[in-house]
């Protein structure tokens, strides 16, 4: 068996503790403990027996924990599987809302609100674009993920949207689409979406913390046409339930002393080139890298907005 995350919890999980008590949030403190006794006696399990054979299998719980990687697989097919079953006959379009990295500190500290704020400010953004008659002129659908992570696990919070290619007249029955392979101007979604996002940060009495420079600087906004929407629904599936790093992207565990002085060497793919590459941190700032990720408590990272959301779709 390989290198697990589960490893290097169970080995300086206790020492990070201790170190960093006063400091670890409750859901990091839940996260690591459910990863360190998963699949393990702590957790209990089932016993298996043959009649015939007389031969019996213990099979322990999984933890269950989202940001278990053991424990994600299933439920990441069982969504989307609903949400293939979803999918309209229209072509589909792929948007990515980003927070600029002077923002990324202050959204660390205040990953709750801001992740909400994050989800908020961008479908605000889009939803009132697609009103305007000059672009669509009616109601849009959204179907959002938040994803925080670059494949070397540095914070990077931002959301992907998945909309169909137009929108529902406000009369509810004609069907308005977007032009082929265009759905909505990026510069003018930049804007909307970086005055929705300052406009919530005043609300949340969080904008005397943020650089003046960030209100002058362009925001970060993609928009590309995606097809049927199949193959961008099976990109998104596994930042459901996938977690910021798999067991087997893990190569090795070195140098074992102290938790500064012990090594972690992981493999990744670059975005730029596509090429594997290896990252080699401390144990500590492994768990710091990984940790940043874990969501609060009872996080809602997938939404739904316009046409999709459950209030319309009840109806």
């Amino acid at each position: 068996m390989g290198l697990e995350l589960a490893d290097l919890f169970r080995e300086y999980g206790a020492v990070y503790r201790k170190k960093y008590t006063d400091k670890l949030l409750p859901s990091h403190r839940q996260a690591m403990w459910a990863i360190e006794h998963c699949r393990t006696e702590r957790l209990g399990g089932q016993v298996f027996g043959c009649s015939n054979c007389q031969e019996f299998q213990y099979s322990y719980h999984s933890c269950r924990n989202r940001h278990c990687p053991k424990c994600q697989h299933e439920q990441t097919q069982n969504w989307l599987k609903v949400q293939q079953e979803l999918l309209l006959p229209l072509p589909y379009f792929f948007l990515t809302f980003t927070l600029p990295a002077q923002l990324r500190p202050l959204v660390r500290a205040n990953q709750k609100a801001l992740y909400s704020l994050l989800f908020q400010a961008s479908a605000e953004a889009a939803q009132k674009l697609a009103l305007d008659p000059r672009y669509l002129g009616g109601q849009i659908g959204l179907v959002g993920v938040l994803h925080t992570w670059t494949r070397n696990l540095i914070f990077h919070p931002h959301v992907h949207y998945l909309v169909p290619g137009g929108a529902l007249h406000p009369d509810g029955t004609t069907w308005l689409p977007a032009r082929p392979g265009f759905f909505l101007p990026v510069r003018a979604l930049s804007k909307l979406f970086r005055a929705a996002f300052r406009r919530g940060l005043q609300k949340l009495k969080l904008f005397e913390q943020v650089p003046s420079k960030v209100w002058q600087q362009k925001w970060v906004v993609h928009c590309k046409p995606v097809g049927d929407g199949q193959a961008a629904l099976k990109y998104l599936a596994p930042y459901i339930h996938r977690v910021a790093i798999s067991n087997r992207r893990l190569l090795s565990f070195e140098n074992r002393g102290s938790m500064e002085s012990s090594q972690v060497t992981f493999q990744y793919r670059a975005s730029d080139t596509s090429q594997l590459k290896r990252c080699r941190l401390s144990v500590e700032q492994f768990f710091q890298r990984f940790l940043q990720h874990v969501l609060p408590h009872a996080f809602v990272k997938v939404r739904y907005f316009g046409f999709f959301g459950a209030s319309v779709r009840r109806n």
